[in-house]
């Protein structure tokens, strides 16, 4: 049988993480007596520096019971920066680990399916939404002309996916070796390869607390994603500059012919139309060529994505 271990990061989750742990635990323990899964399977919760009392409550939870472990990162490193030291963690002690969000709105009963297509031989299974009857209509909007834009960009990504995943031990180790600093796991596993399947699951609205992701970080997180794997802003860019310069050249030509034929007229509108929308599309490529210049600067300097305070696993007994 195999181990499975889910890995779940943390980031002010002091109201969830009691409902969190329980219904993990009674899943785990439940496939666990069916004989679906090792009695060495592990639930790890990774503290992604939070502000309350959420890693006091991940240590009550690995005192009580081995079924938890815990992870503490020595700051706040962001949402990816945790999953991948939970991942990166415990991939030697596992054939397989699932990652998945502590505010309980991806379905758990999606984990049976997700464990027979691994040991169906698949070494990513996906979990993608069918519906979302939980979003906003704004929500909706923007999260689909988001995975539109990142298919139009060129980023091979699966529609609706978030970071709900499974992935075995060998998945794991090819992972490690992308040492990218600019995290965007959701494009990063895709480019693994090997056999991947999907499963489906409508998304629960959340248990409690508030969402970590915004709309300011929802951007940030988009701009991330575009700018990881997509050369085409600047292309577009250059794109944009050759059509202003066959612009220019038949606008030249065009004044050039009023001239001549004594039809010369100020045209105070276009010249600050021109200069506006000029100025404009010059500042938006300086933007652009400074987003992945700012990237190239962070990936020089190699800093570690996270580091690891402390490890609360079975050894500590």
């Amino acid at each position: 049988m195999s181990i499975i271990y889910i890995v779940v990061p943390c980031y002010n989750e002091e109201q969830v993480l009691p409902e969190t742990s329980s219904v993990l635990k009674k899943k785990l323990r439940t496939l666990i007596a069916d004989n679906k899964i090792s009695d060495k399977s592990r639930i790890v919760f990774v503290n992604d520096g939070s502000g309350d009392s959420t890693w006091s409550l991940i240590e009550q939870l690995a005192s009580e019971d081995n079924i938890f472990q815990g992870i503490k990162l020595s700051r706040n490193k962001g949402h990816q920066n945790a999953l991948l030291a939970g991942l990166m963690t415990v991939k030697d002690h596992c054939d397989a680990a699932i990652s998945m969000d502590a505010d309980l709105q991806d379905d758990i009963n999606a984990i049976d399916e997700m464990i027979e297509k691994f040991e169906g031989g698949c070494d990513i299974v996906y979990g993608v939404r069918s519906e979302r009857k939980t979003d906003t209509f704004f929500k909706k909007s923007t999260a689909q002309a988001y995975y539109k834009l990142l298919a139009l960009m060129g980023v091979d990504i699966v529609y609706n996916h978030a970071d709900y995943r499974l992935m075995s031990r060998r998945a794991l180790g090819d992972l490690e070796q992308f040492r990218e600093v600019n995290l965007f796991l959701r494009g990063i596993v895709p480019m693994i390869g090997y056999k991947t399947d999907t499963v489906y699951y409508e998304r629960h609205e959340r248990f409690a607390g508030e969402s970590k992701y915004p709309l300011k970080k929802m951007l940030a997180f988009a701009m991330e994603g575009i700018t990881s794997f997509s050369v085409k802003p600047i292309r577009f860019i250059t794109s944009a500059g050759f059509i202003l310069f066959v612009l220019s050249i038949l606008m030249l030509i065009y004044f050039l012919v009023r001239h001549f034929t004594g039809h010369t007229v100020a045209g105070w509108t276009s010249l600050a139309f021109s200069v506006w929308a000029i100025g404009g599309l010059q500042l938006l490529a300086i933007g652009i060529v400074g987003e992945y210049i700012g990237k190239i600067y962070m990936e020089t300097k190699a800093r570690p994505k996270y580091i690891i305070e402390k490890y609360l696993h079975n050894d500590d007994k």
